[in-house]
Formats: C-alpha cells, structure tokens, sequence
C-alpha cells in the first residue's frame, strides 16, 4: 500500500527533522491525486525555512522514492 511506503520514507526522514528539534507525522496519503499530507510538528512548526524544508527536503525525496507522488502539503 502506498501510505505504508510514504511512511517508510517519513520515518527514514524524521531523525534529520528531530536533530534540529523538529518532527514531521504523516496524516493522508491521497492515491488519486498523488498528494501527501504532513504535520510539521517542534521547532518546525514555526519556523521560516519549515516550507523550504517541506519542498527540497521531505517532498523531494518522497518523489525520489515514489514517482507516482506529485506533491507534499502541510496541514
């Protein structure tokens, strides 16, 4: 299932966000439109490089792995 895979990627992602004081949960994979959702939670929650974090960092290599997702949100 690809809501399995996405957390695999997730969990192999958070000690990157957790050594900064951050942590991210992952909240719906959406298969038809190939749209993850994501909770930036800690430090990342509030801060201004969280956006650049969620596109180069967490959304770049979710699609690196899994090609059928297009993008990553936080909500």
């Amino acid at each position: 299932m690809l809501k399995e895979k996405v957390q695999k990627v997730i969990d192999d992602l958070r000690q990157y966000l957790q050594a900064d004081g951050g942590d991210i949960d992952l909240v719906d994979v959406d298969e038809t439109k190939g749209e993850v959702k994501v909770k930036l939670k800690g430090a990342c929650s509030g801060c201004p490089m969280a956006q650049i974090t969620l596109t180069q960092g967490v959304e770049a290599r979710i699609k690196e792995e899994l090609p059928e997702i297009k993008s990553v949100v936080a909500v």
